[in-house]
């Protein structure tokens, strides 16, 4: 089974800290529509005949497509792949987007999930973070799903901002959980270098959160969705039994997926590919035919070291009898042995032959990815 990641990346808007591959010209939007459906044409072979479990429409901002947009796209997904099987089928959205006509024209498409960029339900982080959404905005788009039967909604959040408190960042989860969101993304403010956010940094107008605080606003994220009943499937994400982002957990237990526009990223196992993050030259790229893709061959010990990356991350952890049919017995005694402390201290946890992170281990994963990584 495959994923089918597609990138929308128009925005009414730029957010403060958004470092991915976005415009606000909505003029290119047919011919984009047209872009998306010839590269599934031009490199539907990349992920061999799988059927495909997952779509996933991510930005950008994909609620900035029409119904009809979508349409077009779905069929040709239909005609191209193996889709019979799909069984989640995700947009991302926007809450101001989310009006009752556009949410109620999303019953006549196959969405059955719906992942929404909240980040922050207190006024003023909304309009630090530049979000073109207000509170009250966010709590209608989620009461809107659930009167039009979407009841699959993921929500991100961001914390880590400058000035946060922990208690308006515990208002903010208190919130979440009273709606019943079955999803929550949660992530700590990134300053990535070429954002407005990141000027701001250089300038000296944010300071970003000490390290004591951010550590606290993690632990008490963990701790109070774990405690309303959510698993901690994967360090920044955590769901209700059974709501596990499908398409998201791809990436991490190693299926292959393909990604369609530009900056998507594409892995079948052997190689992985990106499309060139430029929306001109993408469109000019397609139309000859030969889509700009850049290629990494991927060895064994290269997919080693991925293997570690997205295993450890999950609750599912690293299964030894994989390292040692997929990669090899050295690779498996090299493991064991850089595992072995991190075994006595208690952060790393070893049941049924299965290496999973420990909840203090979390707080460092960096730290011990990296001392199990083949060099």
């Amino acid at each position: 089974m495959a994923g089918l990641y597609i990138h929308i990346p128009f925005c009414a808007k730029r957010c403060l800290y958004c470092d991915f591959f976005s415009n606000t010209d909505m003029k290119f939007r047919e011919p984009y529509v047209d872009a998306v459906i010839r590269e599934m044409e031009l490199r539907q072979e990349y992920i061999g005949q799988e059927p495909v479990e997952t779509i996933y429409f991510g930005g950008g901002t994909p609620s900035q497509l029409q119904a009809g947009d979508f349409k077009r796209i779905f069929d040709a997904a239909a005609r191209l792949f193996d889709t019979t099987g799909c069984r989640e089928i995700t947009i991302e959205a926007n809450p101001d987007d989310m009006t009752p006509e556009y949410v109620a024209s999303l019953r006549d498409l196959p969405f059955n999930r719906v992942s929404m960029g909240v980040q922050s339900f207190q006024e003023k982080d909304l309009r630090f973070l530049n979000r073109r959404h207000d509170r009250e905005q966010a709590l209608r788009a989620v009461d809107r799903c659930k009167e039009n039967g979407i009841r699959n909604i993921s929500i991100d959040l961001i914390y880590g901002l400058p000035g946060q408190t922990p208690d308006e960042w515990e208002s903010n989860l208190d919130e979440a959980i009273r709606l019943d969101i079955p999803h929550i993304s949660a992530y700590h403010l990134i300053y990535e270098e070429g954002t407005a956010l990141y000027k701001l940094l250089e300038a000296g107008k944010v300071t970003p959160a000490e390290e004591e605080l951010s550590v606290s606003l993690f632990s008490t994220l963990i701790n109070k969705l774990t405690d309303a009943g959510y698993l901690h499937y994967e360090i920044s994400n955590f769901a209700r039994p059974g709501c596990f982002s499908r398409h998201n957990s791809s990436y991490w237990t190693g299926k292959k997926y393909l990604g369609i526009g530009p900056s998507a990223h594409s892995y079948n196992g052997e190689s992985r590919q990106w499309n060139v993050s430029s929306l001109p030259l993408y469109l000019k790229a397609i139309a000859s035919g030969t889509p700009d893709v850049e290629i990494e061959k991927l060895d064994l010990n290269t997919r080693y070291n991925d293997f570690i990356i997205t295993g450890l991350r999950t609750m599912w952890g690293i299964r030894l009898d994989d390292i040692r049919e997929q990669f090899g017995e050295e690779k498996q005694a090299y493991l064991e042995r850089q595992a072995a402390a991190y075994l006595r201290r208690g952060l790393i946890i070893r049941e049924n032959d299965t290496l999973t992170l420990s909840k203090e281990g979390i707080f460092i994963s960096d730290g011990i990815m990296s001392d199990l990584l083949w060099v």
